[in-house]
């Protein structure tokens, strides 16, 4: 068993990551680093129902980037548990295949959220079983601030099973950088160099 497979603490981010790039990274080890976690486990999306009917890169692209993102670094591994699992990616079918692949005992699993995305977590499809696999890591976001006392009405374990992380807040997205490779704008330092070369070298996000 390799010895990445024992650990105990995990945590999991998943993401499209179209591309994966240095904002992903910096919460990740933000993440790893603040609740002492062994690993962290990329998982990009396999068919994203919020995203029916919008184009997303083929995955083996974006699982390429991730794997060149996170290869120096020995707490990231990761994931291909969506994208070889046909369907929508629906977070708790992520988080229970994920808890069976990494069982054993004292093995403790959060899932990482920005504190925008926990507003909307009640309408995630079936939260009390993500919660029932996972904690939540939530990452503050300057001037979000979710209206707890609600979401606890609406989940009474949420108040359990979460755990507040600070994280330098880098204001990086995807479409950005999308809108960037298309428009042959400079994506130096807001992605890996290695990611960076590889959409170049396949062409992606060119129209």
């Amino acid at each position: 068993m390799p010895a990445h497979m024992q650990a105990r603490r995990i945590g999991i981010m998943g993401g499209s990551f179209d591309p994966i790039h240095i904002a992903h990274l910096i919460m990740a080890e933000s993440v790893r680093e603040s609740l002492s976690l062994d690993l962290v486990l990329f998982v990009p999306t396999g068919s994203q129902p919020l995203k029916s009917g919008q184009y997303v890169t083929p995955a083996e692209h974006r699982v390429a980037m991730v794997e060149l993102a996170i290869a120096g670094n020995p707490h990231f591994v990761l994931s291909s548990v969506d994208v070889v699992r046909p369907g929508h990616s629906y977070t708790v079918d992520t988080v229970a295949a994920l808890r069976q692949e990494w069982s054993g005992p004292g093995v403790e699993m959060w899932f990482i959220v920005g504190a925008d995305s926990l507003s909307t977590f009640p309408m995630w499809r079936d939260p009390s079983g993500i919660l029932a696999h996972v904690r939540l890591a939530v990452v503050r976001r300057p001037g979000v601030q979710p209206d707890m006392p609600s979401l606890i009405v609406a989940l009474p374990q949420l108040e359990k099973r979460l755990d507040w992380v600070d994280a330098p807040l880098i204001d990086i997205s995807g479409t950005d950088i999308r809108r960037r490779v298309a428009a042959d704008l400079s994506t130096r330092y807001r992605l890996p160099d290695a990611v960076r070369d590889y959409i170049e070298a396949n062409r992606l996000y060119k129209p």
